[in-house]
């Protein structure tokens, strides 16, 4: 892709700021202009950083120019909880059709779950992994490493033999049920300075629930999962990550408790950080609908519970939007609320719904939802920032447009979003000074 384009007039967003900025487009470098408009220069950008601000080739090769005035660019995407399905499920969604989802999404960087088969719990098993990664990704693409063997809750992972391969270790999909496993996991961690990245959920709870316990359920006779199989275990792992001292991330939470404790536990100083998903920010159970689309773990909760989320957004206590991003086939997910495999997919929707619903809304600022779901996820995993890799994406916030699941690049399709009139759609994805997506019509508009 060799053609250039100037963007006149972009909202550029990151470290907490926003500016206006003419930014030169070539191929996968990107020149921000200086103020004569006649040199193109490493102006520093909001974010102070202009390491990675590429050089263009010159002005001559200028295709055209745009009115920007509408778009954004920031740091690309950063999403800490997807699954990919491969190895082992490669029916659902493989790394090659989920990164390009991803990219498709304005996501630079994801970290794939581990339930997975064979489950990466060895230096073997994640080889399997790693291997279609290295082969197939079209964005960077970090693994997980489970936290106990085959995700069993039995026994620990090595994690000294694993941390330097792995974003983090999780038991996605199931908690860790026993207290003694759980803190033996959490005192190599601190050891080998690793996150611990938990799926809080305590089976003793569940009683054979699928969607939240709460109006729906009990106005169209469904099964509820109650709140507290959530914030119970994260209450436990909060008291064993103040022990041991543990990098420690909670992640999906979904109900106003979990807010709570995890604000009072990063006051009294422990070192916890969570994320959650779009869709416990802008819906709730009574939003359910008699289709597998709106199922997912954990479930949609009370408006109560979403509104507890928001504030959380807003003062801090939740560091990242993650999306969750959980294909399954059609079939799977065709079965109604009570048989429907747990799951939606979310990467390519997750930008322009919570652009839409939060900050069209005047709910939450736009720069801080750059920081939500660029910048912050970075930071809790002690990775290098998408400005140093060179890592952009670019948003059209004008032009509305229906999520279409039929156009989704993933082989999931299932999304509680579909129908939904948004804005702030993907158009061009810069990794690490690579193009992994352009619009088709991006370079001619």
């Amino acid at each position: 892709m060799n053609e250039q384009l100037l963007l006149k007039d972009i909202r550029f967003a990151a470290g907490g700021k926003s500016s206006r900025e003419d930014v030169l487009v070539s191929g996968g470098n990107l020149s921000f202009l200086g103020p004569d408009s006649d040199t193109v220069g490493q102006a520093e950008t909001p974010s102070g950083d202009s390491g990675m601000l590429f050089p263009a080739s010159g002005m001559d090769a200028l295709v055209s120019e745009t009115d920007a005035s509408r778009m954004l660019i920031c740091p690309s995407l950063t999403d800490v909880h997807v699954h990919f399905r491969q190895p082992g499920y490669e029916y659902k969604e493989t790394i090659e059709s989920g990164s390009k989802a991803a990219a498709r999404g304005g996501y630079g960087l994801v970290g794939t779950m581990p339930n997975l088969n064979p489950v990466p719990d060895t230096l073997e098993t994640l080889a399997v992994e790693q291997e279609a990664i290295d082969r197939d990704a079209v964005i960077t693409v970090l693994p997980y490493a489970a936290i106990t063997l085959g995700r069993k809750g039995l026994e620990v992972v090595d994690v000294a033999a694993l941390k330097s391969r792995v974003i983090a270790f999780s038991d996605d999909g199931s908690g860790v049920q026993n207290n003694e496993i759980m803190e033996r996991a959490m005192r190599l961690a601190a050891e080998n300075d690793c996150v611990i990245a938990a799926h809080c959920e305590d089976n003793r709870l569940l009683h054979g629930g699928y969607i939240h316990d709460g109006e729906y359920a009990r106005e169209h006779g469904h099964k509820g999962i109650c709140s507290e199989s959530e914030w119970g275990q994260i209450a436990r792992d909060l008291e064993l990550a103040a022990k041991t001292g543990c990098r420690y991330h909670v992640c999906h939470i979904s109900c106003k408790e979990s807010v709570e404790l995890i604000r009072q536990a990063k006051k009294s100083g422990v070192r916890a950080s969570c994320e959650t998903g779009p869709h416990y920010l802008v819906l709730c159970d009574k939003d359910l609908q008699e289709d597998g689309r709106f199922k997912m773990n954990p479930p949609l909760r009370s408006e109560s519970d979403r509104a507890a989320l928001i504030d959380g957004l807003l003062d801090g206590t939740i560091d990242c939007i993650a999306t969750d991003h959980a294909p399954h086939s059609a079939e799977e997910k065709s079965r109604g609320l009570q048989r429907s495999a747990m799951g939606i997919v979310g990467l390519e929707t997750a930008f322009p719904v919570v652009y839409t619903r939060l900050v069209k809304t005047g709910i939450l600022p736009l720069e801080r939802m750059v920081e939500l779901m660029a910048e912050a996820p970075r930071r809790v995993f002690g990775l290098p920032s998408a400005i140093q890799e060179g890592s952009y994406a670019v948003f059209d916030l004008g032009n509305p447009y229906e999520i279409n699941p039929a156009d989704f690049a993933s082989m999931g399709k299932a999304t509680p979003f579909e129908g939904w009139k948004v804005q702030g759609k993907c158009l061009l994805n810069i990794c690490k000074g690579r193009v992994a997506y352009a619009d088709p019509d991006f370079f001619g508009a």
